[in-house]
């Protein structure tokens, strides 16, 4: 059961990690402004409505997977569906500070960078820790780098296939 209660806790962050790729776009979250070192914050791949639509998707998922189940471990739903919430705001923190480092580190936008596979994940877990302490054991938090390092992978392969990215990483 406790697989199906991590996997559950996941989805809503799953939704924030994707829906960008479908409804980004427009304006950059970092207005192109540029670090001391001339290059751009995050890059025009981070962009505002990528951002909200992150969170908003996140959330409206959050709020039908505590309509139907409500995770034993975690116990409340209004602590669950804050988890969601916090959740999907950290895997897009995570998202934007991957991509910091990666402009630090002069790695172009869509280059395949390692953090980029897991950095989203750490940070919204981490976020999401003071509404679903019961969850975090280590074989769960393991789960769940592992999970999503390999769905992430996966599944920018298959978007970039059908065309909804440019690049398979």
């Amino acid at each position: 059961m406790e697989i199906v209660s991590v996997l559950l806790f996941l989805l809503p962050l799953y939704v924030a990690n994707a829906i960008p790729v479908v409804l980004g776009g427009g304006a950059p979250i970092d207005f192109g402004i540029k670090f001391g070192d001339g290059r751009r914050l995050f890059g025009k791949g981070k962009t505002i409505r990528g951002f909200l639509s992150a969170i908003s998707g996140g959330t409206l998922t959050a709020a039908i997977v505590c309509y139907f189940f409500i995770i034993p471990e975690i116990g409340d739903v209004q602590m669950q569906f804050l988890a969601g919430i916090i959740g999907s705001f950290g895997v897009m923190i995570g998202d934007v500070v991957g991509s910091f480092i990666k402009r630090r580190m002069n790695i172009e936008a869509g280059k395949p960078f390692f953090l980029d596979q897991v950095l989203f994940i750490v940070v919204a877990i981490i976020f999401a820790y003071p509404f679903a302490p019961a969850l975090y054991t280590i074989e769960n938090v393991a789960f769940m780098i592992v999970l999503s390092y390999l769905l992430h992978a996966g599944t920018n392969r298959i978007a970039n296939l059908v065309g909804l990215k440019k690049v398979p990483w």
